[in-house]
């Protein structure tokens, strides 16, 4: 037995200060109308002169994306569906984190804190949570189980918006360490990818008491100029996807990186304008050949964007990017040699990519590292099965 909470017990907070309370999501009909009303009056640009992506995401697939969402299209459902995990909100640092806290029936269920990136969500592990939870009931074994919790990042989704410039990468996997102190955990784990990925990177060398071990399916880094020059054939490919993401897909970030306000007054007042800019990430780093709809559904990539149009986060959610740069900048970026146990998932959609060889220079024990034939950024939506077998071989050693 792990020296866990018990699953079934509800947190008891020691104090008011640290009251953790069921969040029940009821958005508000006059906010539902409002939406449709603006999606009526969009004015479209013209289209694209080109007969590709290589400009940004086509009008036909936008004007088809906002077809279904004024028709068809479902907010209540998604609303129940994240109601049904469980959602609950408590105040850490001064800020309000929102977070899905999901445990399961087996007693010896390991602890684990997933964190999504931009622009992505909670919802990013919709499809993996009941695998991860309840394994029997999906074909896998009672050892395999996991209590999740699942954060939404400051100034995402339905957690506080920073008002003040200094939540960045560090003090968010700090305030991920009080959440499971206060949750009662005293053995768990972390994973992530994309900004989740830097949040859990951070928790590894941090390496707080009781974090067993990472999983990572995005790893942020540069490799070296002797590591350019030594480069195998298959490492020179992963160079040159990078190359080819920085030149072609990474607009959005240099911009975010820089000017998030700028770009924060069109997400907060087009709800075109914010689909086009999320989707345009579904379109360029998921694993399907530009072509986003042949890898998620229309209502998937909805549901996320809701996420961000609802509770109008699209400039506080860039302002991560903002809070990323500066943190680098004053040094504050932890040093590039890890101790913690680690397990490394790498799927062939993901622009940023390194080898086995650059993994074991920077992770001391690495427990798991797996090149995957299939999947992309967005792993656990894209490829859910692969994702949860990676997931729960990394910390099959670690429980």
């Amino acid at each position: 037995m792990t020296d866990q909470a018990d699953p079934h017990e509800q947190p008891k907070p020691d104090n008011a200060a640290t009251l953790i309370e069921p969040f029940e999501l009821s958005i508000p009909q006059t906010d539902l109308d409002d939406l449709d009303q603006r999606l009526e009056r969009t004015r479209w640009p013209d289209r694209e002169t080109v007969d590709d992506t290589s400009q940004g995401p086509p009008l036909a697939k936008l004007q088809a994306l906002v077809a279904r969402w004024q028709g068809g299209y479902d907010w209540r459902r998604c609303e129940a569906l994240l109601n049904g995990f469980g959602q609950y909100r408590t105040e850490i640092d001064g800020l309000g984190i929102h977070f899905l806290h999901i445990r399961s029936s087996e007693p010896d269920a390991l602890p684990l804190v997933m964190t999504h990136g931009w622009p992505g969500s909670v919802l990013e592990f919709r499809d993996v949570i009941g695998p991860l939870t309840d394994p029997v009931a999906h074909g896998g074994e009672a050892r395999d189980a996991f209590n999740l919790v699942i954060p939404s990042l400051p100034g995402f989704g339905f957690s506080g918006k920073p008002t003040a410039p200094g939540w960045n990468v560090g003090r968010t996997a700090a305030a991920w360490t009080t959440l499971m102190q206060r949750l009662g955990y005293t053995r768990w784990g972390a994973q992530g990818g994309d900004w989740g990925a830097a949040v859990t990177t951070t928790l590894g060398h941090l390496a707080p008491p009781g974090l067993v071990g990472i999983h990572l399916n995005m790893v942020m880094f540069g490799p070296s100029d002797e590591e350019r020059a030594e480069a195998t054939p298959e490492e020179q490919a992963m160079l040159d996807t990078a190359r080819r993401y920085d030149k072609q897909f990474s607009g959005y970030y240099k911009l975010q990186n820089t000017r998030p306000q700028s770009i924060g007054f069109g997400l907060a007042d087009s709800p075109v304008g914010l689909a086009a800019w999320i989707y345009a990430l579904f379109q360029d780093v998921s694993d399907s050949g530009g072509d986003p709809e042949s890898v998620f559904s229309l209502d998937e990539m909805l549901d996320d964007i809701m996420l961000y149009w609802l509770p109008n986060t699209g400039a506080s959610s860039a302002r991560l990017y903002w809070e990323g740069m500066q943190e680098m900048m004053s040094g504050g970026v932890p040093p590039s040699s890890m101790q913690l146990p680690t397990g490394i998932s790498m799927f062939p959609g993901e622009q940023v990519r390194l080898s086995r060889r650059w993994a074991e220079r920077r992770f001391a024990n690495l427990v798991h590292f797996n090149e995957l034939d299939r999947g992309g950024h967005f792993a656990a939506l894209e490829q859910p099965a692969l994702f949860v077998d990676e997931v729960r071989t990394t910390f099959r050693s670690l429980r």
